[in-house]
């Protein structure tokens, strides 16, 4: 027990410090999106494209994804509203009073986490971060940066093998397809993507082997960083409000403005319209077929919609969230403007036949996964990303014949790794609880040292199945 743990310590140690270069060295991830526009552009030129040429490819690119860009944002709201709204809320608190130990607590939150993720990341983020402050109201001696890392395991495991999967959403909607891609892959359906078998097995393996980790990596009491010693504030159990922490109290007036603020009645109705319209789309067209981004996003919102129940509370929620928003809102035009570079000029045929001339059959998922994985330390966005990255990934994949459905699913699997070390997308959850990532960052590289053979395992031995 005393070697298990002393590993442990040393690979937290290490991620500590790791966290703490990268804070001292990693600008804001807007600053790599810039750097990713002129390195493209320095690309265009070595390549015999003229400086014009690459910038009028560059502005015609970059509001292509403002669709995108708004569903992407959306993805957010609806996720925030959701599980910040009274009843998964109260849902949460119920969970709360499950797990009686320390290492028990850390799987449980690992474990729905990654559930949760499976449905929206957006809703992972959130819902996770309430059930860890629940818990560590309830439970003594829990270590605060290992349950906050488990908390942050949808992100940096499954999420993008789910139903909120940026790339996988995205060639399933027509509409949120530049005419680029359309043009090379057509639409992949889901049923080709999130709904095959190999893609079953990645889920359950990554999260059997990730709460496995968490609950053996977790300190006992008396080595526990708890949230006390890192200053987490802490809300009595049970009353933690939708967005900020503290009890939510009803405003006592009767004027007409605030009473049409409180009352169910509007947001009810037109709640049940959007589930309505829904679950006619779903029964006419079947779920599959149906579920795309639009579809998606209109049915988490509804469902906060409904369950918040009141105006001023569901305004509440999407105020909480529209912060963490802003980094998609500001980068995704400049990752259109790299799409338009690449696909606009020599560089997107130069790209293809090198994944093409560098691989084979049997190697090309690997090649694809590594590259995805190193590409996400620098793009931290799974939609953002895979525009950039599916022109040539695909156009080398058809070369080599292999399914254009698992492309993506490798994509999918590998794009997450990054994430593990990446703070962009921890910004929610630090927000939170009041955390620094350098603080997730120990138990996340464990959780990396790990993940990074097994995807790889999986991505290259499931490819003979197709």
């Amino acid at each position: 027990m005393e070697d298990g743990m002393t590993r442990a310590g040393v690979l937290a140690r290490w991620g500590a410090g790791l966290a703490d270069w990268c804070e001292r060295w990693f600008p804001d991830a807007f600053v790599f999106a810039l750097a990713a526009v002129v390195v493209v552009f320095l690309g265009g030129l070595a390549l015999g494209e003229g400086p014009l040429s690459l910038a009028q490819a560059f502005g015609k690119g970059f509001w292509q994804l403002v669709p995108f860009t708004m569903q992407m944002a959306m993805v957010i709201v609806g996720g925030y509203a959701l599980a910040v709204s009274p009843p998964v809320h109260a849902l949460i608190c119920r969970l709360a009073r499950i797990p009686s130990t320390p290492r028990a607590a850390v799987g449980f939150v690992a474990f729905f986490s990654m559930m949760a993720s499976l449905l929206s990341w957006g809703f992972s983020l959130i819902f996770s971060g309430l059930l860890v402050k629940e818990i560590c109201a309830r439970v003594k001696g829990v270590d605060v940066r290992a349950i906050g890392a488990a908390a942050y395991l949808g992100l940096g495991s499954i999420w993008a093998l789910g139903l909120s999967s940026s790339a996988a959403l995205m060639m399933a909607t027509p509409d949120s397809l530049p005419p680029a891609l359309k043009s090379l892959s057509g639409v992949i359906p889901l049923t080709s993507t999130l709904f095959i078998w190999q893609n079953g097995v990645l889920v359950l393996a990554l999260v059997a082997v990730s709460v496995t980790v968490a609950m053996l990596s977790c300190p006992p009491p008396s080595r526990a960083r708890t949230a006390e010693d890192l200053g987490v504030e802490l809300s009595p159990p049970g009353m933690l409000s939708q967005s900020s922490g503290k009890a939510l109290v009803a405003p006592s007036t009767t004027r007409p403005a605030d009473l049409a603020e409180d009352s169910p009645l509007l947001p009810v109705v037109v709640a049940l319209l959007g589930l309505t319209y829904l679950g006619h789309l779903f029964c006419s067209k079947g779920l599959l077929q149906a579920l795309d981004l639009n579809t998606y996003n209109l049915l988490f919102l509804m469902l906060a919609l409904l369950l918040h129940k009141r105006p001023r509370s569901f305004l509440k929620a999407v105020a909480g969230a529209v912060p963490a928003t802003g980094g998609v809102l500001v980068q995704f035009p400049f990752y259109g403007g790299i799409f338009g570079i690449i696909t606009g000029t020599a560089i997107a045929p130069f790209l293809a036949d090198a994944f093409a001339g560098l691989s084979t059959p049997a190697t090309f998922p690997l090649l694809v996964a590594l590259y995805s994985a190193l590409l996400g330390l620098f793009v931290p966005s799974g939609g953002g990303k895979w525009v950039i990255e599916a022109p040539y990934v695909l156009a080398a994949a058809q070369v080599h014949a292999v399914d254009p459905g698992w492309v993506v699913q490798i994509y999918n699997a590998a794009e997450a790794l990054p994430n593990l070390v990446n703070p962009f997308w921890m910004l929610p959850l630090m927000g939170l609880l009041g955390i620094r990532a350098r603080e997730l960052a120990g138990y996340s590289i464990l959780q990396l040292l790990i993940h990074v053979p097994l995807v790889f395992l999986l991505c290259w031995a499931l490819s003979f199945t197709f």
